[in-house]
């Protein structure tokens, strides 16, 4: 159910970021007097269609979800009345075709605006930027971070959670120079510190690794390790672990947290673990072998128990990032300028090869991607789309031929020439741009493959 759960949030997203995509192609095309034949979300056969406008465009909605197109009347792709020559795309002012060239990726930018907008208005939660405690000898002990302080920015921006924190340093990665951050704890006064991060990259921060290389934790709320359910058939099913059950201790180890009882069983994989639990007032040992999962070329520990929801209150550790809407209007364009500057850094990063290209995803990693934000909740989905949307974007202007980038690229060089570039050279520039994207997309396979298989 999970994995059809992702495909549906994933098949949702395509749609959505496709149709934004290809109306602005439409839009801008219509506008400027071109006629447009077709619009179609998707590829391959035709699930739906209709005709609808004087210009009777053919509306359609195909069965492969991954891209979608808008045909115009061009003489490129065949013949023309001579009365309808005048609204050929090809006919048109090199001014009209850039702009409707842009418009795609334009709208995507714009939707990517209007999405973080809602989820400032909504708000989007999260555990406060407070930390737990600091490890001597590490990058943040050499800062002078210490437990309890609130990070208050990172370069100037504001970070009320750890995810923006986070987002905050892995952008600062990608600069050179040391980190200003501004902290303050309970009865001191505001403070800036510097957190030097020479000769750490991104690849160092990725798979849940941030805070282990800084040397830090986040303030968490202590959950008792009190079993809420359990998987049927699983491990803890066939080791006898029951819903209800309390664990006082691993192989003779106590343990006070779920947190601990989790960091134990995937340190295990394939190993039996002694369980001590607390069942109806009775001390109970059982031994549960945990089976062996690997993600991320790692391999971990899993038993298929859950934890039972705490009773206590925890909202002292949680915060919620909600502004007004004239405010949120002017964060959304903020957050989709520096995410949109991120992804272009990493672009980069990962051409020169200075970080790994293991951070390439593909439509396996995107569909979980979306399954996890829209379990976590609607606000959470929208950034989803957001940051994807903000890709796709990236993505279409690069200069590579067959993607509006490389259209870009021809135009550039006809303003140039003052001649539109040779049928030789965009046939040329189509394969080439098709050879480079099948060799993208198998990599970003590649990675989605290996991710899940280790």
């Amino acid at each position: 159910m999970s994995f059809l759960l992702s495909v549906l949030w994933f098949v949702v997203a395509i749609g959505v970021l496709v149709t934004v995509h290809e109306f602005g192609h439409f839009w801008v095309a219509r506008r400027a007097g071109v006629k447009v034949l077709r619009f179609s979300v998707g590829f391959g056969r035709p699930l739906w269609r209709r005709r609808a406008g004087a210009d009777q465009t053919e509306y359609v909605i195909a069965a492969i979800p991954l891209g979608g197109y808008v045909k115009m009347l061009d003489e490129n792709e065949g013949e023309v009345a001579e009365h309808e020559r005048h609204r050929a795309f090809n006919r048109q002012p090199l001014g009209k075709r850039v702009a409707v060239v842009v418009a795609g990726p334009l709208f995507n930018f714009l939707f990517a605006i209007v999405a973080y907008w809602l989820m400032f208005i909504i708000g989007i939660g999260g555990l406060k930027s407070v930390i737990g405690e600091v490890a001597p000898g590490g990058v943040a002990a050499a800062a002078g971070l210490e437990a309890g302080q609130r990070i208050v920015s990172v370069d100037e921006r504001e970070t009320r959670t750890w995810q923006s924190v986070v987002e905050a340093i892995i952008g600062a990665t990608l600069k050179e120079g040391p980190l200003a951050l501004e902290v303050d704890a309970p009865g001191a006064a505001q403070r800036s510190v510097a957190l030097d991060l020479q000769g750490m990259g991104v690849d160092e921060f990725t798979q849940g690794r941030l805070f282990d290389a800084l040397g830090l934790t986040p303030r968490r709320p202590v959950v008792p390790p009190v079993i809420g359910e359990v998987e049927a058939g699983g491990p803890a099913d066939r080791g006898g672990l029951r819903r209800g059950d309390r664990v006082l201790a691993l192989d003779g180890t106590s343990l006070g947290s779920w947190r601990e009882f989790v960091t134990f069983i995937r340190a295990h994989p394939e190993q039996s673990v002694e369980i001590q639990v607390e069942r109806a007032g009775a001390r109970i040992t059982l031994v549960v072998l945990p089976a062996s999962v690997s993600a991320d070329g790692e391999s971990y520990g899993r038993i298929g128990a859950g934890v039972a929801p705490p009773e206590d209150d925890f909202s002292d550790y949680y915060a919620t990032v909600r502004y007004a809407p004239w405010t949120a209007f002017a964060k959304a364009i903020a957050k989709t300028w520096d995410m949109s500057i991120l992804t272009l850094r990493m672009l980069w990063k990962m051409v020169t090869l200075q970080i790994s290209v293991k951070h390439l995803s593909g439509p396996i990693s995107i569909a979980q991607y979306a399954g996890i934000s829209a379990d976590v909740g609607i606000a959470s989905y929208i950034g989803f789309l957001a940051i994807v949307s903000i890709s796709l974007g990236i993505l279409n202007l690069l200069p590579i031929p067959i993607l509006d980038g490389g259209h870009l690229l021809y135009y550039l060089i006809e303003s140039i020439l003052g001649r539109p570039v040779s049928e030789e050279a965009q046939f040329f520039g189509q394969r080439l741009g098709i050879a480079m994207l099948v060799g993208l997309m198998g990599l970003a396979f590649y990675n989605d493959l290996a991710r899940i298989f280790g």
